[in-house]
């Protein structure tokens, strides 16, 4: 006796697959099923059924020429992306699942996963409200003028780092930050419980792509955004006082650690030609010691970016134990022979990336660190 087998392409077959691993996970993060259009199939919708469906009776989706899916004005990003604007349109929310090659040692995201993904939410939250992916989130007079956003500040606090297989949800929005920019702030929780496990804000001010000089944001854009603002302030920090306001004063030189001669990869630089913000943060933590990152975990990262990198630059990365009380870590570590004994009675640092040419600073950070959680 010779079994029928579906006739549905590996495409198909992996797609069913991805939605019933996240079924499982995540009680139904994708819908049922998916729009559905009749000829040149290339993609088989899912079925509530345990088994795959035949050619004879499956909804399908067709994929055109200029990369829009049917004729609803929806890319096939759109459709397939767990995401979407809110009721009232102000914000967007979109759900992910942390990948393997997402983690590290301790099968947790990492702090640049964490960046990552907060800037692709970003993103899509602009694409979603019309505006075009080229230059991040760059408006039609943007476009015409050149115009490009950059990070001017970074601010992420994680409470719980999620694990491989996890899902987690983020909502973003952004606001008008003065004359200069924008903020955009976002809400990370753990999807299954719906409890907090981050927050981050950011600061961006535009630049002439051309130019490689800020400026203030025109009028006209200004028109072209401000729809999609809350109309009253919100922001992920409410409380008074909170860390991402925090002044981060310039480390001196000679620094206690430092980890001099890195070089951008190619992989490093992004769609507006230079070094993407989240590489900075890998920057960062590679003066870090040693003992410090066996035994503890990054709680709160602010970096304030002073100057674009480009892909010929070699920087140096640079860090010291900030002042705890009345005594510094450095002096604490001096006394203890040991940076993670020292680490005990505070873990603050201050950092600097700066040019190796010339010694120009590029960027100014501080981390707050805590004991890893017993696993």
């Amino acid at each position: 006796m010779m079994l029928k087998v579906p006739s549905c392409s590996p495409a198909c077959i992996a797609a069913s697959i991805r939605e019933k691993a996240l079924d499982n996970q995540c009680g139904r993060l994708l819908p049922s099923s998916l729009p559905i259009r009749k000829r040149n199939a290339v993609l088989c919708a899912s079925s509530s059924s345990s088994s795959l469906p035949s050619s004879d009776n499956a909804p399908v989706l067709t994929a055109e020429p200029n990369g829009w899916a049917g004729g609803s004005g929806r890319s096939w990003a759109d459709r397939l992306r767990m995401g979407s604007l809110t009721a009232d349109g102000l914000s967007y929310k979109e759900k992910f699942i942390v990948r393997c090659y997402e983690v590290g040692m301790n099968k947790t995201a990492t702090v640049e996963t964490i960046a990552n993904l907060l800037q692709e939410v970003g993103g899509n939250h602009a694409q979603s409200v019309g505006f075009s992916t080229d230059g991040f989130a760059t408006t039609p007079t943007m476009r015409k003028l050149h115009l490009i956003w950059v990070t001017a500040r970074m601010h992420i606090e994680v409470y719980q780092y999620p694990a491989w297989g996890d899902a987690v949800e983020i909502e973003t929005w952004c606001q008008s930050e003065g004359r200069i920019g924008t903020r955009r702030d976002w809400i990370l929780k753990d999807y299954a419980t719906g409890v907090v496990i981050g927050r981050a804000t950011s600061k961006w001010v535009m630049m002439n792509q051309d130019t490689r000089r800020l400026q203030k944001v025109p009028d006209d854009v200004r028109e072209e955004y401000i729809v999609h603002f809350p109309k009253e302030p919100r922001l992920a920090f409410p409380e008074k006082n909170n860390g991402s306001l925090k002044k981060i004063s310039k480390l001196e030189d000679p620094a206690q650690y430092s980890r001099l001669g890195l070089v951008p990869r190619r992989v490093d630089l992004d769609m507006n030609q230079h070094v993407n913000n989240v590489t900075y943060i890998g920057w960062v933590l590679e003066s870090v010691p040693q003992e410090i990152m066996d035994t503890h975990e990054l709680q709160t990262i602010t970096l304030d970016y002073r100057q674009e990198c480009q892909h010929d630059d070699v920087v140096d990365s640079l860090s010291s134990p900030e002042i705890v009380g009345d005594t510094p870590l450095s002096e604490l570590h001096r006394r203890t022979g040991s940076a993670a004994e020292a680490a005990k009675n505070g873990t603050q640092f201050l950092h600097l990336l700066r040019l190796s040419l010339n010694g120009l600073e590029i960027n100014r950070g501080r981390t707050e660190w805590r004991k890893k959680p017993a696993r």
